[in-house]
């Protein structure tokens, strides 16, 4: 391995603290996130194609929240479940220990997913509709929860010799692929960019959420070729990682509703 490597940035992960009440990085990555995806959803509130089927800011605000708790919920539960099993079998108080640290993102997805079927029988419209309007928002937050997780120093990649290798606090004496930032770019910025280009106009419904799905189940699927697998896990059947194993599933119903979307009858009609 070469001996030069670029400087892991020495960056404080608490912005402030007072007392025993600290503002942390990764915190406001997501609190970012969040402010984004509502800043661009009451933009498309806006829009003729979202507001003649019911779309109001009142609502997505409502829709919004939820699905942050969603997040919180379904990330936790997933990642104790997907994650950390037998240690929860051992120690099921495992699974409150948020101060432990410990999210999953496709737990989160499952999370989210949940809360909007119940919007969307709410709001009288399908799944997939709820799911289009949705899918757009998210990638910028997950792409700053990944700048938050370089910050924190945490979930590096593999060993390397490429010229921006680095050696990570926590993760040894050797230099590895700052994973962290690929998966920014990939399942944050670029998805973003794909889905705001491609839901400009409009377009057969599910089509939209069809294609987050296989656009951050094809970054994750190829990110967790650079990524260090978790420790606890290591690789699984086939050496692929629970990250490849989880996104698996993404591309192939992404792929699945995105042939199937046109033949799908679904009345874009305002709710009364």
């Amino acid at each position: 391995m070469q001996a030069s490597y670029l400087s892991f940035p020495d960056i404080n992960p608490i912005i402030v603290q007072l007392g025993p009440v600290a503002l942390r990085w990764y915190g406001l990555m997501y609190l970012l996130g969040f402010l984004f995806a509502w800043w661009w959803g009451n933009r498309q509130c806006e829009k003729l194609q979202y507001s003649a089927v019911g779309w109001s800011k009142e609502r997505f605000s409502d829709v919004l929240f939820y699905s942050f708790v969603g997040v919180i919920i379904g990330g936790r539960l997933g990642y104790v479940l997907f994650y950390q099993f037998d240690r929860f079998l051992v120690d099921p108080g495992y699974l409150f220990s948020i101060s432990q640290g410990g999210m999953s993102f496709h737990g989160g997805f499952l999370g989210v997913v949940t809360v909007l079927a119940i919007f969307a029988r709410k709001m009288q419209l399908s799944l997939l509709q709820v799911g289009d309007f949705i899918a757009p928002l998210a990638p910028i937050g997950l792409g700053l929860g990944r700048i938050g997780n370089f910050i924190n120093g945490e979930l590096w990649g593999r060993q390397t010799d490429v010229p921006w290798a680095m050696i990570f606090p926590t993760g040894g004496d050797v230099a590895r692929h700052p994973s962290q930032l690929y998966q920014a770019g990939l399942e944050g910025l670029a998805l973003f960019l794909l889905l705001a280009w491609y839901s400009r106009k409009p377009r057969a419904t599910g089509r939209i959420g069809a294609l987050f799905l296989i656009g951050y189940g094809c970054a994750r699927f190829v990110v967790e070729f650079f990524r260090e697998p978790d420790r606890q896990l290591g690789y699984l059947t086939f050496g692929m990682t629970m990250g490849q194993w989880l996104s698996a599933p993404m591309i192939l119903a992404g792929i699945a509703l995105w042939l199937y979307a046109p033949r799908l009858a679904i009345n874009n009609v305002a709710v009364k």
